[in-house]
């Protein structure tokens, strides 16, 4: 790609994006998708180091891209949107936020729900993408009690078996050793109530678990039947111009990292082939929209309003 394509593809898309800046509180955001209604609720954001963000990549075309998303600093915010999805006959969860234990800028989901009018409580199934606290640790409350007790709890069966396993540690930052810890602590806490899926198993008809390796050893997303149909990709694609023009760099939050940007890649080309929709987790809230081809790379185009 010449720079002059690239600058323009940068262009169009912080343009676009620019609307999408993330607010001090974000209303839900709802929409119908076949048979399925669905609801994104913010958790608030985590408040991460731009260093974080591909750390091998060519300097001077990371801080274009930088630039172009508005993250100058030397700390960016980065969304965290949770997805909640109403079947026929059940209330669906899909991740929990932060909790009270990771960030103080997180963990505003059942905060958020209350607001809205959306009882807790009649949550009948969450489904876990992985196992990061961002993910995973808003399961418990203070005391180490599930705050959902009544909802049964979907985990991909080889995500369950890393963290609780003995290399669980191996190729982690020693600044993450916590991040296992508080794993096996909430994978704990749903032990009686844990259901083992693996890729291609339905939740309910119409609602698939996708296999997407790379970003955790068992990283899962989830499928929605209905029109083209919609994604839910936690924590594939991750920023709003870095995953999509560039899926070859390595996050630093990346396990796998070669099979974290082959799964980015399959994706990107996966959505953009058949237009079907997207809700990222750390895209600008609510993260949902498209993804198009753009001289020779992909481009995130929202879609709400």
């Amino acid at each position: 790609m010449t720079a002059l394509t690239r600058r323009a593809l940068l262009a169009t898309s912080a343009a676009t994006l620019t609307a999408q800046a993330l607010p001090a509180w974000a209303a839900p955001y709802s929409f119908k998708h076949g048979a399925f209604d669905v609801t994104i609720v913010s958790d608030g954001h985590l408040v991460l180091p731009v260093a974080f963000l591909a750390p091998d990549a060519p300097a001077d075309e990371r801080a274009m891209l930088l630039k172009a998303a508005g993250q100058t600093a030397a700390q960016y915010d980065s969304p965290t949107n949770v997805t909640l999805i109403r079947s026929r006959t059940d209330l669906i969860l899909v991740d929990m936020g932060s909790g009270d234990r990771f960030m103080p800028t997180a963990g505003k989901l059942w905060d958020n729900l209350k607001a809205a009018g959306i009882d807790k409580a009649k949550i009948t199934k969450v489904i876990f993408t992985h196992g990061h606290p961002d993910h995973l640790w808003g399961a418990v409350d203070e005391l180490d009690d599930l705050v959902t007790p009544d909802a049964t709890f979907y985990v991909a069966a080889k995500e369950w078996d890393f963290w609780r396993g003995d290399d669980a540690m191996r190729g982690l930052p020693a600044e993450r050793a916590g991040f296992v810890t508080g794993a096996r602590r909430n994978y704990a806490a749903i032990k009686d109530r844990v259901k083992m899926m693996k890729a291609g198993d339905d939740i309910v008809t119409g609602l698939t678990l996708v296999d997407t390796p790379g970003h955790t050893q068992g990283h899962v997303s989830l499928a929605l039947a209905g029109g083209e149909g919609l994604i839910v990709g936690g924590d594939t694609l991750t920023h709003p111009l870095i995953s999509f023009a560039h899926p070859e760099w390595r996050p630093a939050a990346d396990h796998v990292p070669e099979q974290a940007a082959e799964t980015r890649r399959k994706l990107l080309d996966r959505l953009a082939t058949d237009k079907t929709k997207l809700i990222g987790f750390h895209l600008p809230y609510p993260g949902v929209g498209l993804v198009e081809r753009k001289d020779g790379a992909y481009r995130f185009v929202p879609t709400a309003s």
